[in-house]
């Protein structure tokens, strides 16, 4: 993966090695359906596969699709998308799809934890690729609607019939993702990478460094709402500005005051104590420590511990105080 990055866009890439292809998502929620709705906008023909009667099931027909049983639909499948989410693919999977599909089929995920860590092993006889937006699927359905696309990850960890990366390739075109630009990588590299970054950076470290800072405010003294605007509500500015202008640009178009503030006083927050933990923290994820820490929690303790964490989280004055603001300034009904 070293020298310089090839950016795939629309005009390198050829739809017709999916032409006469029948393609199932499995799944019709967040990812499925945006993925299922653009393909069907690109001309290909899309299926779906759900359980029979239940809430994707009938949302799926309604717009459209003919909707079958997971083993129906794989058995009718030259690409199989699988796009329920992590902690049922494995059960569903050998139940429904292993025995179903065709040999020389392709089996797409959007997020390589069960194969990189083993949680799902298909045969020999089909390829297996990974076709990885990097954006939730509202987005890459309105920005397909729009014209646009969201930027993707493809990945191939297994090359039975030669064309798995072709097919990578022009399921990414699509999504609409080759309207922005799609990037190889590995298996390995995105599941670790996208752990990571979930874990420090985007989900993990952002939402407690809010809630500290909060904290901290309300603490010393400060109206709740008012540290609210400070620690949370602004973020959204300042992370369009980052996304917009990256790091530099948004430095730009904050006053001085903040910019040598920023500056000055950031490294005392993120610490060399701060990068060690980082650092544990994907060896977790390299080692398999934090993989099948949560595959326990989902298969022998029924999600007891992510149940009790969402509990207290919801409690948090943090989000009592933001209800009312967002509800104060419009934001909610």
């Amino acid at each position: 993966m070293s020298g310089e990055k090839k950016i795939w866009r629309d005009e390198d890439v050829d739809l017709k090695i999916l032409s006469g292809k029948t393609i199932v998502v499995i799944g019709y929620g967040n990812q499925g359906r945006a993925q299922a709705l653009n393909m069907r906008d690109s001309g290909l023909q899309v299926i779906i596969g759900a359980r029979e009667g239940g809430k994707s099931w009938n949302q799926a027909k309604k717009e459209g699709f003919n909707v079958y049983p997971i083993s129906e639909a794989v058995k009718k499948a030259n690409i199989v998308q699988i796009l329920i989410p992590d902690e049922v693919q494995p059960s569903v999977y050998e139940s429904e799809i292993h025995k179903n599909l065709k040999d020389g089929a392709a089996l797409g995920f959007s997020h390589a934890f069960n194969i990189h860590f083993k949680q799902i092993i298909p045969p020999k006889t089909v390829d297996i690729i990974m076709i990885a937006p990097k954006g939730p699927g509202r987005a890459v359905r309105s920005e397909y609607e729009e014209g646009r696309g969201i930027p993707a990850l493809i990945a191939v960890a297994q090359d039975t019939t030669g064309n798995a990366k072709n097919i990578a390739l022009a399921y990414s075109k699509a999504i609409g993702s080759t309207r922005r630009g799609v990037l190889e990588t590995t298996f390995k590299e995105e599941v670790e990478t996208d752990l990571f970054g979930e874990q420090v950076v985007l989900c993990g470290g952002v939402t407690e460094l809010i809630k500290t800072g909060f904290e901290t405010l309300v603490e010393a003294g400060y109206q709740p709402e008012v540290a609210y605007f400070e620690c949370l509500n602004e973020l959204k500015l300042i992370v369009d500005l980052i996304y917009e202008k990256g790091i530099e640009g948004m430095w730009q178009a904050v006053s001085n005051t903040a910019e040598y503030g920023g500056r000055t006083r950031g490294k005392r927050i993120i610490t060399e104590a701060t990068r060690t933990e980082m650092k544990k923290l994907l060896n977790d994820i390299q080692s398999g420590r934090f993989p099948e820490e949560w595959v326990s929690e989902y298969r022998d303790k029924q999600g007891e511990n992510l149940n009790r964490l969402r509990k207290e989280e919801r409690e948090h004055l943090i989000e009592q105080v933001g209800s009312r603001i967002r509800k104060l300034i419009g934001m909610e009904p």
